[in-house]
Parts: C-alpha cells; sequence; structure tokens
C-alpha cells in the first residue's frame, strides 16, 4: 500500500473510533427505564394541548379556559416541552395562591381536589352536603340527649360532630400546611360517615384494611385489630401496641404499608397502572420520610409516560 493509501485508511480508523464513541444523550423520559426520547420539538400541538388539558383536570378538576390553554401550550412549546417547563406549570397548579375566578386560587382549587379524590376513595364519594347531614342528625339527637340529662351519650355525640367538622377541614388545614397525607386519612376512617358505610366493627376492621392497603388483613390482623377497637384490649397490629380505635387508626397511617399504598393509588389515579417493583421502591424512598404527595405526584406528571410523548 502506497503513503497516500495508508493515510486514507488511518483516516477512516480514526473517524470510526470517534463515531463508535460518541453516546446520544440521555433524557429521562419513563420513571424507570431506558426508552429512547423523542425530538420534543416536533411533538405535535395537539399533544401538547392534551397533556395541560390533562394536568388541569387531574390537579385542580377542570379544564383549562382558553386564555390558560393558549398561555401554557406557548410556555411548553417555547422551551420545547422541557422537563422544566413540565415541573413548573404542575409546581404552578399546586401551589400558586393568585386569585382565579371560580377557583379562589389555583392552589385551593389543588386541594379541594385532592380532599374529593379521598372522600371517593373513603366515603364512597359522599359529598360535603353529606357530611352535614349527618351532622345535622346527630346534632338533634345531641338536644334530646341534653333534655333527657343524659351527659354520657352527650358527649359521645359532642366528639361524633367534632370529627365530622375535621373532615369538612381537611382541604383548608392542608392547603396551610397544617395537617399532613396521613392526618386527612385518619379524619376519613374515624367519623360517622365511615361508620354508617361500613357498619360494626367486623367491617370497620376489613374496610380500613382495603381502603388503605388494598387488601384485607390476615387472621391475626383482623383478630388483635377487632381487640382493639371493640374491646379496647391492648394488642398489637404492625408491630405496634394499641388499645383503642384511635390508636389502631393512629398505627395504620403511620406504617410504611399505607404510603405504599397511598403509592399505588395514585400510579392508579394519574396513569390507570400498578407500579413496578423499581417505582415503589424509588417512591417510598422520599415519600415515606417527607410525606410529599404532591412532590410524589409530580414525579409522575413530568414523564412522557403520562404526557404522552413517546
Amino acid at each position: 500500500m502506497n503513503l497516500k493509501g495508508k493515510i486514507w485508511t488511518t483516516a477512516a480508523i480514526g473517524l470510526l473510533l470517534f463515531f463508535s464513541t460518541c453516546k446520544k444523550e440521555e433524557v429521562p423520559g419513563d420513571l424507570i427505564g431506558n426508552n429512547d426520547a423523542p425530538y420534543y420539538g416536533k411533538i405535535s400541538t395537539v399533544l401538547i394541548q392534551n397533556y395541560v388539558n390533562r394536568l388541569f383536570i387531574d390537579l385542580i378538576g377542570r379544564e383549562p379556559l382558553d386564555v390558560e390553554m393558549e398561555e401554557e401550550v406557548a410556555k411548553l412549546r417555547a422551551t420545547n416541552v422541557s422537563f422544566a417547563s413540565r415541573d413548573s406549570l404542575v409546581t404552578m397548579l399546586q401551589e400558586d395562591e393568585s386569585f382565579r375566578v371560580g377557583d379562589s386560587s389555583y392552589k385551593a382549587a389543588y386541594y379541594n381536589r385532592l380532599y374529593e379524590l379521598f372522600k371517593v376513595k373513603m366515603l364512597e364519594g359522599a359529598s360535603d352536603g353529606d357530611v352535614r347531614r349527618e351532622r345535622g342528625l346527630i346534632s338533634g339527637q345531641l338536644i334530646h340527649d341534653s333534655l333527657a340529662g343524659d351527659w354520657y351519650n352527650h358527649a359521645i355525640k359532642k366528639s361524633k360532630i367534632a370529627k365530622l367538622d375535621a373532615v369538612l377541614a381537611i382541604d383548608e388545614e392542608m392547603m396551610r400546611g397544617e395537617i399532613e397525607v396521613k392526618d386527612a386519612f385518619a379524619r376519613l376512617l374515624d367519623n360517622a360517615v365511615y361508620d354508617r358505610i361500613n357498619m360494626n366493627t367486623f367491617n370497620f376492621i376489613r374496610a380500613s384494611f382495603s381502603d388503605l392497603f388494598g387488601r384485607y388483613p390476615t387472621s391475626s390482623e383482623f383478630d388483635n385489630g377487632y381487640d382493639i377497637v371493640e374491646y379496647n384490649k391492648p394488642a398489637v397490629i404492625f408491630g405496634k401496641n394499641a388499645s383503642n380505635k384511635g390508636e389502631y387508626i393512629d398505627v395504620l397511617v403511620n406504617s410504611r404499608e399505607f404510603y405504599e399504598g397511598i403509592l399505588r393509588w395514585t400510579y392508579g389515579t394519574l396513569i390507570s397502572r400498578e407500579p413496578i417493583t423499581e417505582e415503589i421502591e424509588a417512591g417510598l424512598n422520599a415519600f415515606y420520610f417527607d410525606h410529599d404527595l404532591p412532590a410524589l405526584q409530580k414525579t409522575i406528571l413530568v414523564t412522557n409516560e403520562y404526557a404522552n410523548f413517546n
């Protein structure tokens, strides 16, 4: 081979080595996985509009107004629907306190939406009107007990009214950061509406496990839970001691399985599937410790899977 041929051969080998070592930039697309990311600049306007529409419905319970749609689509398009721009939109809908006609604010609408979803999960979708009617019935009985001098039952009914009032305050108190997700579910387990839906201790124990964890209790969990709630008898549940209904509920909503149950429910409500093992492990590493449901939602809402950008 002549000198010229050797030079061309060397150059070809060099180019081959250069291109073989080049790697495409990795962009997070799904919650777990290595799917190739699309070129976001080519995503159609219709897909971006669908994404914005879905976010508004899932987070604040309504479709965006025309002006909101135009503004948010323009922002996403200007940044090629970057993950930062998606994060910004989700954050706005969860946290923005600016006055909005009909919503008070996005933040108020967001926490009201959470509250409504919680009631669907725990109270078969009972409205605030249903809760207030239950409160009215108990208030009438409270007056009767007072007139009869039955102060024992008067105190019981007064406590029931306070628990119903606590349910009605969930969205406002969550919005102000005064309670967190476990407190909301504790209130939804311990009130007269839940008791009416799941009458007697047998049904209450089964329902509390089913509603929180998506499963029924084992024989030992049921037996111990029944003793605790029905007889105020000390027993162990989830490795913790409890001796009354309040303590039983407290153990349940502080368990790791409670946070896993909420994580699974969040996946189901947002992308209609069960999380895979890796997603559960990654999600619980944060959620079990920070109890930050909005942050958990955001990890799903910014993905290509949720946005249908794959």
